[in-house]
């Protein structure tokens, strides 16, 4: 991915399999606002929205996990989650080298502190002993979107 100071709508929706009404629906509900909001031209349309590469890594997270079944209020809560309780936003706790990790086990989000300390997302406030048996967790990483080629219809 050639990586560019913003990227448009359709470029994001390309990138992260999300349709730019996903964007705008997202954006209208405050749920991910672009770097550069929409406005009114002096023709009377509207620019389009642009994003920023940080942008569009998280939004290839969000993606991944609304194809995983987790719904809009939770992704809002892990946003939430991160800003309110971790202080940090979503590009920073994946990958490597931020201030935490994100680890996802089944449905279930976890955030590994650079101390070790483990915390389910759900329930952020008190850091999980692991007796035992760990439990099979896997970093939570931004994936850009497979192109679809062609669809065979075949007649029956």
């Amino acid at each position: 991915m050639k990586l560019k100071k913003h990227y448009s709508s359709r470029e994001v929706a390309a990138l992260t399999g999300l349709s730019a009404r996903q964007l705008q629906w997202w954006d209208a509900r405050r749920l991910f606002k672009p770097a550069v909001a929409p406005h009114r031209t002096a023709a009377g349309g509207f620019t389009e929205r642009r994003y920023t590469p940080l942008d569009v890594l998280e939004l290839q997270v969000l993606a991944d996990l609304r194809r995983r079944g987790f719904s809009i209020p939770r992704l809002r809560r892990l946003l939430a989650t991160l800003g309110e309780v971790f202080g940090v936003r979503l590009y920073e706790a994946i990958g490597d080298g931020g201030p935490m990790t994100l680890y996802i086990g089944g449905d279930q989000l976890y955030a590994r502190m650079e101390d070790g300390r483990l915390f389910n997302l759900d329930r952020p406030t008190q850091p999980l002993l692991m007796v035992g048996e760990e439990i099979a967790i896997r970093p939570l990483t931004a994936r850009q979107r497979k192109r679809r080629t062609g669809a065979i219809v075949r007649k029956s």
